[in-house]
């Protein structure tokens, strides 16, 4: 594959891919390294803000048959004129350097951002370098606060893959003001139904609607609709959305939250009616599901194995009731993304829901990623017990 671009995936890469496979296609995107992924689209025709699970997204300037430092830093160096040029003539230059597995330390990255800015100087531009610290690569808020994918910035990406090193500019990174004002703004909020941020909301509906394009006549249902925050970045990206709850009061504030999101310029016109998700009957009929499920009681400690079993089973009966309940409303071919619960105990071990071996039984496909492996579309934190495992199916 020739690559166009290249992304840097979030701290679970395995989510990552699947997102960009079903957004792009998987003949489009192929791993580099354990944390990247190229594609042969170009950077500028990638609906980048709508994805989850990327951090950065890059044009590919260059493939290096070296991974030693000193070669690297002379193409580097050799790069920049060009991409100086490009720039407006007016105003001071930001320059950053970011990298991923090549061999280097700090001191190699200091000492070649100098020799960065005598080249700026030397064109006679003004350039302030945003300095890495003790780290290789920057993170997101240093490269959007210091607008290096803006007008006059520039973000150098170096990515080590095998024995190539790419060498690509950085063209946009994710928005974690916006993620920020979405998920702390909202109107309607309550931690006891979990909060679910809004960048796995965003990987959620992707993995659901795969390639299919944002458009209102495409209906996104979410049968857990909670507060609201699948529904909102499903309307984000410019779907039609269609949630239900058995709470009332759920539906309240998912109510008030897009209403709020409508003042922040974005169009939603949602259909929302309270509903239990194991007998409720959807009409319209969606073209594709996406939601957090039921994902048991709220656990502080790790449980006792009787307990954990009871929590297990209590939740294996409520989602084999919803899926064949909507499994009978769905034309064959309709695409799922369920966030399901999973338990990480302490000595590493993951617990999955039995009912995940009997998919099959129940009617649905789980769908296979070329890049990705199942069992690691789980999204959790640190220390986190119960953790979110996104099952992508396809009904019969």
């Amino acid at each position: 594959m020739m690559y166009k671009s290249i992304f840097i995936l979030g701290r679970q890469p395995s989510i990552g891919m699947a997102e960009l496979e079903s957004v792009l296609g998987s003949d489009h995107v192929q791993p580099l390294g354990a944390q990247a992924a190229g594609s042969d689209i170009e950077a500028a025709d990638i609906p980048f803000a709508r994805l989850g699970g990327s951090i950065r997204v890059a044009t590919v300037l260059g493939e290096l048959e070296a991974v030693q430092w000193p070669a690297v830093s002379r193409a580097l160096i050799k790069t920049l004129p060009a991409l100086l040029r490009d720039l407006p003539a007016e105003g001071k230059i930001k320059l950053g350097l970011s990298v991923f597995g090549v061999p280097a330390i700090s001191q190699h990255l200091f000492r070649t951002g100098l020799e960065l800015k005598k080249v700026c100087k030397q064109a006679g531009r003004s350039v302030r370098l945003v300095p890495n610290g003790d780290e290789l690569a920057l993170n997101s808020a240093s490269v959007l606060h210091n607008q290096l994918t803006g007008d006059m910035g520039i973000e150098l990406l170096l990515l080590r893959d095998g024995s190539t090193t790419w060498l690509a500019r950085t063209t946009a990174v994710q928005d974690i003001d916006a993620y920020a004002a979405r998920d702390q703004g909202r109107p309607k909020r309550d931690a006891r139904v979990g909060m679910l941020p809004p960048k796995l909301a965003q990987t959620i509906v992707n993995l659901a609607a795969g390639t299919t394009p944002p458009a209102v006549e495409t209906i996104i249902l979410d049968p857990f609709c909670g507060t609201g925050v699948v529904l909102q970045e499903a309307a984000i990206m410019g779907y039609g959305v269609y949630g239900t709850d058995l709470e009332t009061r759920m539906i309240d504030y998912t109510e008030k939250n897009l209403e709020w999101l409508s003042g922040r310029g974005v169009t939603v016109q949602p259909v929302l009616e309270p509903g239990d998700a194991t007998t409720h009957h959807w009409s319209p009929t969606p073209q594709a599901v996406a939601c957090e499920t039921y994902l048991g009681r709220p656990l502080t400690g790790w449980p006792n194995p009787g307990k954990l079993q009871e929590i297990i089973g209590t939740c294996n009966v409520i989602l084999e009731k919803f899926m064949r309940n909507i499994g009978g409303q769905i034309p064959a071919g309709t695409r799922c993304c369920l966030a399901v619960p999973a338990w990480k105990s302490p000595d590493g071990r993951t617990y999955h829901l039995s009912l995940l071996d009997r998919l099959d039984e129940l009617g649905y496909n789980r769908v296979s990623f070329e890049h990705a492996v199942d069992k690691e579309l789980v999204y959790s934190r640190p220390d986190q017990i119960v953790a979110r495992e996104l099952l992508v199916i396809t009904r019969k």
